[in-house]
């Protein structure tokens, strides 16, 4: 009497289950369901008894399914896999946590498995990887390419495009961000803001740094940053950076221009208001560039 009660006991706590059990023999066939597996499947107990515990629609999603499950059948006879299988309420996702159970031998007698259904979850999942990939697709066609970095410099998101133009990959692994810079005086006038920020917890002015792609080009970035904090401790660096090399060429080729040609120096100022007096035409640096190269090659 006491066993019946213990079977009835037994038999409750697995038919009442809201998730799925199964037993199901070394072969892969189905020994046992409980009334929640036949429910989501849509088929009698009796018409599952014996057929495959796994039907799947995609042969590389049965392969995937096939790997996973020999980890059954050696230490720790134990595994975990996801299963999309059609339900009457249509494609359903069930996570499923399988048991080998050993006989005397050692050897699998049989496997117990247990599935929840997480098809909520993975849409989820899946809503927000497509506004991931529309917020990075917003972010990638601004001129902006942004970046976060530990306090020790480490690199741990580096937006696409930044990447790109780095020449450097996501299976790299960790990086620090300062193995791309080059020997210019300016990086260390950088470096030197970017700890002064994560030692105070304060934003500091944008800077400059030059950088050496994997290609060999030498690159000039613009850097906009701002330190992230947690109980008042800086946890890492957060920043935009826009490509700047054209622009600083052009800025270079100025200054030098100036040391050989005064007149283009005070064109510069006028222009900036700093004269009182009106700028000819000739004056201005596209009119004296004219007026120069438009000269007799005695002049």
């Amino acid at each position: 009497m006491m066993m019946g009660a213990t079977d009835t006991m037994y038999r409750d706590l697995v038919e009442c289950q809201q998730d799925l059990i199964v037993r199901i023999n070394p072969e892969g066939r189905l020994l046992f369901v409980n009334s929640a597996y036949s429910e989501a499947v849509g088929k009698s107990k009796e018409a599952l008894a014996g057929s495959v515990f796994m039907p799947v629609t995609s042969e590389r999603y049965s392969d995937v399914i096939a790997t996973h499950m020999t980890r059954l059948f050696r230490p720790p006879f134990a595994c975990n896999v996801e299963q999309w299988i059609q339900t009457p309420k249509g494609m359903r996702c069930f996570s499923w946590s399988a048991k080998s159970v050993l006989n005397s031998s050692a050897n699998v007698e049989s496997i117990v498995a247990t599935g929840h259904d997480i098809t909520r979850i993975k849409n989820e999942q899946r809503a927000i990887k497509k506004k991931d990939e529309e917020l990075m697709l917003a972010i990638e066609s601004g001129y902006q390419m942004y970046y976060t970095h530990t306090p020790d410099h480490i690199m741990m998101f580096v937006s696409p495009r930044l990447r790109a133009l780095l020449g450097c990959s996501q299976k790299e692994g960790k990086r620090t961000w300062t193995d791309y810079l080059t020997n210019n005086p300016m990086n260390a006038a950088g470096l030197e803001r970017t700890n002064k920020a994560i030692a105070s917890g304060r934003r500091e002015p944008p800077y400059r740094l030059e950088m050496s792609s994997r290609d060999g080009r030498i690159i000039r970035l613009e850097v906009n940053e701002i330190p992230l904090l947690k109980n008042g401790k800086t946890v890492s660096m957060a920043g935009s950076v826009t490509d700047v090399t054209e622009n600083a060429l052009v800025e270079e080729g100025l200054v030098e221009a100036e040391v050989f040609i005064p007149d283009l120096a005070l064109s510069k100022k006028c222009i900036a208001g700093q004269s009182l007096y009106p700028v000819s035409p000739q004056k201005k640096p596209r009119g004296f560039f004219q007026s120069l190269f438009s000269r007799k090659p005695d002049e």
